[in-house]
């Protein structure tokens, strides 16, 4: 049979010959192409891995596993510029310049963001049928001043503060839209904590992976962060129009108001009715608010202060800059365990924020009476972890005590409120003599007050159950 199928005037050396070079072909090609899928395999390997964990539980169908994507984009291009910034207002001049710098630098950005926050919220939502556009906006803008910021810290141009405002100002403007689009996201089973905390823990996630390459660029120029900002924004930018369409759905939202005893002209007779606002929404949400002050309050405190007492005291054995990565981590850590927890625990949230302000609370007085460095990092830890749950679980008390007619400008609003607890925080930091002890009594200070005007109110609110909540009319 083999014969038969020979050629005529083919030899049997000749047929061995093409067969095996044929073979050889094969196996080149075969070896080139596991070359191939071993060189793309360190990229596409984890970038599956990332869209797996992303896209799990019906994230992926739903489309909240592209936004958790998205805010991890934000995330890492945000921790760029940081880096950038705080490379360039803080450890390249001494102690004393630094602070005036800092300062300077909260009074000319912070300061007047605490203005226009409150004012991004209700412009945003005036334009509800633009949400991805205003993701893909906020992503350009600070994109385009990450290049103006790079220009500025190679000259020493006073460019680099409003520009640091504008990046400020898009990222309060981001962050208002993506509150506004879980909702609309969720994936059924999903409670909203969950999903905050997924999206929560996916920013946090790309933080720390871009962190060390942040410092890495840092470590070629000044500007190369800043440029690496550049590049992530513009893809967060393009991946913003990536989900779906039914983000820019406005169907059933209103807007919330503070003011309680506001009017509002509706209908064909004009007749003024009143609609919600946080003040209205009864008292779990207002003291969970306020302890959730307390905690931002006291990492702004905790930011500014120990970054400048542990570079005049950095820790033993190590630089300032390390001891201030050291501590940097633990915050960090705990925030993402903190935000791992509050996806699975089912406590009262009522509860769950009086018991970790508590523990805050215990943890500052530990570190005033016992100051030392480990001492320092665990509250760095503790008050990291205690926030990320305190926050889930203010987005719980809101999703259950807020009509869904206006929750989600509720959010937005109670983001500005916080970021304000933060800056005031900061300014406390800056202006506080370093001494460690007097630094976390005035921390312990900070909790002790915030916990104490919060605790009763929360607790009876858990006693009732949530009960006699309002609705909307």
């Amino acid at each position: 049979m083999a014969a038969a199928r020979t050629p005529p005037g083919a030899t049997g050396v000749g047929g061995v010959k093409g067969s095996s070079r044929g073979g050889g072909s094969g196996r080149l090609r075969g070896s080139v192409r596991s070359v191939g899928r071993a060189l793309h395999f360190p990229v596409t390997g984890p970038a599956r891995g990332i869209r797996k964990a992303t896209h799990a539980h019906g994230a992926g169908e739903s489309g909240l596993g592209k936004l958790i994507e998205l805010h991890g984009v934000n995330g890492a291009g945000d921790v760029m510029i940081t880096v950038a910034l705080a490379s360039t207002v803080f450890f390249s001049v001494p102690t004393d310049e630094a602070r005036g710098r800092v300062a300077l630098y909260l009074a000319i950005t912070m300061a007047p963001f605490t203005v226009l926050a409150p004012v991004i919220g209700p412009l945003l939502d005036r334009l509800p049928h633009g949400r991805r556009a205003a993701m893909a906006g906020a992503m350009l803008a600070r994109a385009l001043l990450a290049l103006i910021i790079s220009g500025a810290v190679a000259s020493g141009s006073l460019e680099l503060y409003p520009a640091a405002l504008g990046v400020l100002v898009a990222s309060k403007a981001y962050g208002v839209v993506r509150s506004a689009v879980v909702p609309r996201l969720l994936p059924p089973g999903f409670s909203l904590v969950k999903a905050n905390s997924r999206v929560t823990l996916g920013g946090l996630l790309a933080t720390g992976i871009a962190a060390p390459v942040a410092a890495g660029l840092q470590a070629l120029g000044s500007r190369w962060p800043l440029y690496g900002a550049f590049v992530i924004f513009i893809a967060g930018m393009f991946l913003s129009f990536s989900l779906p369409p039914k983000v820019d759905s406005s169907k059933g939202e209103d807007i919330a108001l503070l003011a309680a005893d506001e009017e509002h002209l509706h209908g064909p007779h004009l007749h003024p009715v009143k609609r919600p606002g946080l003040r209205t929404v009864g008292t779990a949400v207002t003291h969970a608010l306020g302890a959730n002050a307390t905690l931002r309050c006291l990492s702004g405190f905790l930011i500014f202060y120990l970054a400048f007492l542990l570079r005049e005291h950095p820790l033993t054995g190590e630089s300032a800059a390390v001891s201030l990565g050291i501590v940097g981590v633990a915050a960090g850590v705990g925030n993402a365990l903190g935000t791992a927890v509050g996806a699975w625990l089912r406590r009262a949230p009522e509860i769950i924020i009086v018991a970790v302000v508590a523990f805050v609370l215990g943890a500052a007085i530990t570190a005033a009476i016992f100051f030392g460095a480990f001492l320092v990092a665990c509250l760095a830890a503790v008050a990291g972890f205690a926030q990320a749950l305190a926050k889930l679980s203010l987005d719980a008390l809101i999703q259950r005590d807020v009509p869904e007619l206006v929750r989600t400008s509720a959010f937005a609003r109670s983001e500005t409120l916080l970021q304000v607890a933060w800056v005031f925080g900061g300014a406390i930091g800056i202006v506080l003599p370093l001494n460690g002890t007097l630094g976390m009594s005035v921390a312990a200070a900070i909790v002790a007050a915030g916990w104490m005007s919060t605790a009763r109110g929360l607790l009876a609110s858990a006693r009732r159950g949530g009960a006699g909540r309002p609705r909307v009319a």
